[in-house]
């Protein structure tokens, strides 16, 4: 059977002004290395995910890696991208985690994942009009700042286990992204893990001993979630993963329309088979004891800076991350990486997913000289930061949950009442 790629040119050489578009390949060698660097760009983000939130970082890297592959096959091959594990739903599963076990948050993973499959549905029928109408850029930033926020005291708490350890891992992440040109500075995290557990192995805060006992090859550990009908406590867990939802829309649609500035603008036809594909992901490795994916934008800062879009580069990353995956060996390596070091990273990665949002308000020009955007983004900021908790029976909102709710009904409240009354200028 014929590959669905056309060979780019000689399949050797990417003139300075060329660009691989994502139906082209280069040679095979040079198209493996192109994949393997794709997986470097995801894997310090994706195993950080994991540990953070006491899942198997093996699980997750298979079920990242099948769920790319998944991903190809939906969007026909003309959408690349990697599905990484999402930031977004550390907190959620933290919480749930903590009150009643990983199958609870593995329910929320797969309830999250079949509502973001039926926005893709919808999507696909509909467009994405509704979207941008619901969450506007002030709206959107807010849910992606405070989430990011919201998780600066479990930064604190890793910080706090190893100081010395934690700022040397934050100051080799700092650097390294002006240091270094390109890709490397495109990979400044990982850099950081590196340089932060050489450090914390000469502290003696690396215990190895369940590295050596771990197999090289084997399946990962699989966990099923919760049943709700037989422990129906786990629906009142349900709202604070529900605006991760909002979360993985708004990512998903803005890495989209950033691949389709950057190659063809028929790509954005392909956004509600991406966000029903990224469901079907999500579900998948919630089902199965993995976290939630995401389009990655680490992988999208790869092609920029390379100029090639092949979508063949992403199932070769798809299958090493798979075969990552089926290594319990690398999985307890990973699982040694101490408190210190992911203190330091997390320090400034989670206060990066608050810059992002604030980067879509200076990308929109959003004018905070109205009083709508300015009550809209402060008061969901505070309530996200601050982790305000509201308790109804056995349903809790959390900040998260909370301050994604004020953000959409402050802005669309104060819309409708200033167009009534003709305050909106």
């Amino acid at each position: 059977m014929a590959l669905p790629w056309t060979l780019h040119g000689d399949g050797k050489t990417v003139g300075p002004r060329d660009v691989v578009a994502p139906g082209e390949r280069l040679n095979w060698p040079l198209t493996i290395g192109i994949g393997a660097q794709h997986v470097v760009a995801m894997f310090g983000a994706t195993f950080l995910v994991p540990l953070l939130t006491g899942f198997p970082p093996s699980t997750t890297l298979l079920f990242s890696g099948i769920g790319t592959l998944l991903f190809l096959v939906i969007t026909r091959n003309k959408l690349p991208s990697y599905l990484g594990s999402s930031f977004a739903f550390i907190a959620p599963i933290t919480a749930a985690t903590a009150t009643a076990g990983m199958g609870s948050a593995l329910f929320g993973i797969v309830v999250v994942g079949f509502l973001l499959a039926v926005v893709g549905l919808v999507v696909q029928l509909t467009g994405t009009g509704w979207i941008d109408v619901l969450m506007p850029p002030v709206v959107s930033g807010a849910i992606v700042a405070l989430i990011g926020f919201n998780l600066a005291p479990v930064a604190k708490s890793n910080f706090s286990a190893a100081p010395l350890t934690a700022i040397i891992t934050l100051a080799a992440v700092i650097l390294s992204t002006v240091m270094f040109r390109g890709i490397l500075g495109r990979l400044s995290i990982f850099i950081g893990v590196v340089i932060g557990y050489l450090s914390a192995v000469a502290f003696g805060e690396v215990d190895f001993s369940k590295v050596a006992a771990a197999p090289w090859l084997g399946l990962p550990q699989f966990t099923g979630p919760t049943n709700p009908f037989e422990n129906p406590a786990v629906f009142g867990l349900l709202p604070a993963f529900l605006p991760v939802v909002l979360v993985l829309v708004a990512e998903n649609v803005g890495h989209i329309k950033g691949v389709a500035q950057m190659t063809d603008a028929k790509v954005n036809r392909y956004t509600g088979r991406a966000l029903m594909a990224d469901g079907l992901a999500t579900m998948l490795a919630g089902f199965s004891g993995g976290s939630g994916t995401t389009t990655y934008g680490e992988n999208i800062g790869v092609m920029a800076a390379t100029r090639i879009y092949s979508t063949a580069a992403y199932w070769v990353a798809g299958i090493v991350a798979i075969m990552l995956g089926l290594s319990p060996k690398i999985g307890a390596v990973i699982n040694t990486i101490p408190a210190g070091v992911l203190g330091g990273v997390t320090t400034a990665l989670y206060g990066l997913i608050g810059i992002i949002g604030v980067k879509i308000w200076l990308d929109n020009k959003v004018d905070f000289s109205r009083p709508v955007n300015q009550f809209t983004a402060a008061t969901a900021l505070i309530i996200g930061i601050a982790d305000y908790t509201f308790t109804v029976g056995t349903l809790s909102f959390n900040g998260i949950a909370l301050g994604t709710i004020a953000a959409i009904v402050i802005f669309h409240l104060m819309s409708w009442v200033g167009r009534l009354r003709r305050t909106d200028r």
